[in-house]
């Protein structure tokens, strides 16, 4: 039987394959095993390939498909062929079997490219933070190079002439006039300028939209503001303004467009959601970070630890690039200014330098973890003073703004005349070294070939004075050298983060526990000589300490010092002295960060919602009789909703039996949809009524390209020229449901606090609708609502408390 020709014998059967088939309730592959041969033989012995033999049988490829109920990939799979022999055997091109596969060509290219795309941004955000980051450092050394050698010059004439009070005044007058007009360009110009900036960037990347952070315009404001601030002697550094700068280029390069210039170039316009500018504005923190320090990896950590609050696993290798290209970047471009492009030295704004020969001993570990036990009381106590600053500043200095410029330019002037009368009054006279401060060393009133200690602190930046700290052997500066300079700093550092100026906490933070780290080093050495004279593992411990109990950062922090010395021996201590450091700051009060995000009322979600938060339900949060909105509305209605309801969000309703009217507006009715105030806007703008012929066609892009919500139109209809109705066009109805978003969030009136609260952190939302068993619209939650709930810990004690919201 298996030598008859099969075709000869469906001739003689007078039945098909398909039949044959049915009659032996086979199908292709149990008729293989039953004849005990592969597909290929299968195909010889028929003598077509598998296209003909369709053909013959009259079947379409499609057709025999869905009559098996199996699609070309499953077929390829019980044939165990690869493509090309698939291909072969039906006898198709390239482009008929993408079509067979379900494939769409273009949709893959489209998808492609928007992959490349995203590298391609990565890569100009990681050179172009490098270019910020190139700016500011030039521009500062140039600045302090100047001021500090006009100024030994007029210490040396003066020391003969006696006329000390000359210097002083050049000092005091060069600070306050450079710093009032950094905190005018801050104050008058670019508001969102002011201070690091890293609240408001992680309350962004918690999903909290803050007007005018991300403008070209504070751009501008940071890098000039950051270099007149440093420039003028305040107690900060530029380190922490660079993350930023990062998140402000990445935002700009990631959109393709300048609202500043109203100008749109057509390109990486597919970016222009929330979630996706979010992405890159965090690649851009981490770029920052990584072009501070030099630190890639630690700003990534940095990125995770402090400020994304939406990752995924695709993300992160982006992240990566954009730091290594910006670490790289900064380090060739200051390197060839520097005048050895082929030496490659400069890997960020600062590096702590490297430390060959320290090391450390298990007798010293308690006293690392003293040491963190100084730096969260210390860094607790300058958040305890600068929140009572911060305060008072808000209720007193912040309401004119001339008096936010007075008081930046009193603390310039006072940060120059303490460090004068620290100069003046401290004689720690040091030999004179040919090295590369020489020649700002000031001599005072020391004798011919010394120079003064304290004033070679101060007449460097803070980023050099770190250094000399953690690299300068022990009998660099005596024990009353630091003590004298460690508490006017603290107490200058604790005035200057705050100011309307733009600055940073971390240098000044880092200094001051460099500073009583050396102390600590002291004392221990005397105690016990044989442990050798390197401080330096002292001041470094005491510096991580310092900041890790200010802003209560632990990972990343341990990840950038270790990155910075180039050194993987202090990792374990700087770790656990971080993380007790941490502990006892958190006992206190919250961190720097925290702590002014809480004082500027912005609704930022935690990672968890309040513990003891599961009494409480959707109906004790929501906001509630609603605004909404019908399917079909008239004009006039959406202009008065829009004018004195300026919401983000409106339900859509449809009104059925038993629904009630509350206060004219506020409509119940069963849950239909979302629409959002920035969609309203659009449609009345293009005028997409009923009532007019031909009807506009509006797609994402009408959408996607509006910067702005529309919540100022005025009784006119008009809000600045962009949409002007007629009183007929007021009359007309336009029908919401092709624009709203027909499945939005929703929860009933009995979800618990913490299930919505994993509702709006893990998904980013903005609204919630709550909904009762009718299905009927019974309110909205907001993450202002979720965020008054707030848990505190203070002194051991642990309690939850609701805040009140007021309006301004």
């Amino acid at each position: 039987m298996l030598g008859d020709d099969i075709m000869n014998m469906q001739a003689m059967l007078c039945v098909d394959i398909m039949n044959i088939q049915a009659m032996l309730d086979v199908y292709i592959m149990s008729m293989q095993t039953m004849l005990d041969v592969d597909n290929m033989s299968m195909q010889t012995m028929v003598g077509v390939n598998i296209m003909s033999m369709l053909t013959m049988l009259g079947v379409d490829i499609m057709s025999m498909l869905a009559v098996l109920d199996v699609h070309i990939m499953s077929m390829q799979t019980m044939l165990d062929v690869d493509n090309m022999t698939m291909q072969t055997m039906l006898g198709v091109d390239n482009m008929s079997m993408l079509t067979m596969l379900g494939v769409d060509i273009m949709s893959m290219l489209k998808l492609q490219r928007k992959w490349l795309a995203r590298w391609l941004v990565m890569l100009m955000i990681g050179i172009g933070t490098a270019l910020v980051a190139t700016i500011i450092e030039i521009c500062i050394e140039y600045i302090t190079e100047y001021k500090f050698l006009a100024l030994k010059k007029l210490f040396d004439f003066c020391r003969t002439y006696s006329c000390l009070a000359v210097p002083l005044l050049a000092w005091v007058a060069f600070n306050a006039l450079v710093v009032a007009a950094g905190s005018a360009l801050v104050t008058y110009v670019a508001p969102q300028a002011a201070g690091s900036g890293i609240p408001q960037i992680k309350c962004y990347l918690n999903g909290v939209k803050i007007p005018g952070l991300l403008s070209i315009k504070t751009l501008a404001a940071k890098m000039f503001g950051v270099i007149l601030s440093v420039g003028g002697g305040l107690a900060c550094g530029k380190e922490g303004p660079m993350i930023h700068s990062g998140s402000i280029v990445a935002a700009g390069i990631s959109q393709g467009r300048s609202k500043l210039c109203n100008k749109d170039f057509k390109v990486f316009e597919y970016f222009r959601s929330d979630n996706e500018r979010r992405d890159f504005v965090s690649g851009g923190a981490a770029a920052g970070v990584s072009a501070a320090f030099g630190a890639p990896i630690g700003g990534v950590l940095f990125t995770l630890e402090e400020g994304a609050s939406f990752w995924n696993q695709s993300l992160t290798w982006r992240i990566v690039f954009a730091s290594m290209l910006a670490t790289f970047a900064v380090n060739l471009l200051l390197s060839a200014v520097h005048g050895h492009p082929s030496d490659l030295s400069n890997p960020g704004l600062i590096s702590f330098g490297r430390f060959p020969d320290i090391s450390y001993q298990a007798i010293e570990l308690p006293i690392f973890l003293l040491m963190g036990v100084v730096g969260g009381f210390s860094g607790a106590f300058f958040n305890a003073i600068n929140y009572r600053l911060t305060v008072f500043r808000h209720k007193y200095i912040c309401p004119k703004r001339w008096l936010m410029v007075l008081e930046a330019m009193l603390v310039a002037a006072i940060s120059a005349l303490l460090g004068f009368v620290m100069i003046f009054f401290v004689h720690d006279c040091r030999d004179n070294l040919d090295d590369e401060h020489y020649e700002t060393r000031i001599q005072v009133f020391c004798p011919d070939g010394q120079y003064n200690a304290m004033g070679d602190i101060f007449f460097k930046s803070p980023e050099a004075s770190l250094v000399s700290m953690l690299h300068e052997p022990a009998d660099a500066f005596q024990a009353t050298t630091l003590i004298t300079l460690v508490i006017p700093y603290f107490l200058l550092a604790c005035w200057t983060y705050g100011l309307s100026v733009s600055s940073g906490v971390f240098i000044p933070s880092l200094l001051i526990g460099a500073v009583w780290g050396r102390l600590i080093g002291l004392g221990f050495l005397q105690i016990v000589p044989s442990m050798g004279n390197n401080i330096g593992k002292y001041a470094l411990i005491g510096a991580a300490c310092q900041l890790g109990g200010t802003v209560r950062m632990t990972i990343s922090l341990t990840v950038i010092l270790v990155e910075c010395t180039g050194d993987i021996k202090f990792g374990l201590p700087i770790m656990l002295c971080l993380m007790l450091a941490k502990w006892v700051g958190d006992f206190f009060n919250k961190g720097l960060y925290d702590m002014h995000i809480y004082m500027m009322g912005i609704p930022i979600l935690p990672w968890d919602a309040p513990e003891m938060s599961y009494t409480v339900f959707a109906s004790e949060i929501m906001n509630s009789p609603s605004t909404c909105l019908h399917q079909v509305e008239t004009a006039k209605r959406i202009v008065e909703v829009l004018r004195e309801h300026p919401h983000q969000g409106y339900p859509v309703i449809e009104p059925c039996e038993g629904s009630q009217e509350i206060m004219g507006d506020k409509a119940y009715g069963r849950c239909k949809g979302l629409i959002l105030n920035s969609q309203l806007g659009v449609l009345l703008k293009h005028k997409v009524f009923d009532q007019v012929s031909p009807k506009p066609v509006l797609d994402i892009s009408h959408f996607r390209d509006v910067h702005t919500s529309y919540t100022m139109i005025n009784s006119s209809g008009k809000r600045k020229n962009d949409i002007q109705l007629t009183d007929e066009e007021m009359k007309y109805t336009i029908d919401l449901t092709p624009y709203m978003n027909p499945a939005p969030y929703q929860v009933t009136q009995h979800a618990s606090l913490p299930r919505i609260f994993r509702l709006f952190r893990g998904l980013g939302l903005r609204h919630l609708l709550v909904v009762n068993e009718k299905h009927e619209v019974a309110g909205m939650i907001t993450r202002k609502d979720l965020a008054k709930y707030r848990e505190t810990q203070q002194g051991g004690s642990v309690r939850m408390r609701e805040l009140s919201i007021q309006e301004y």
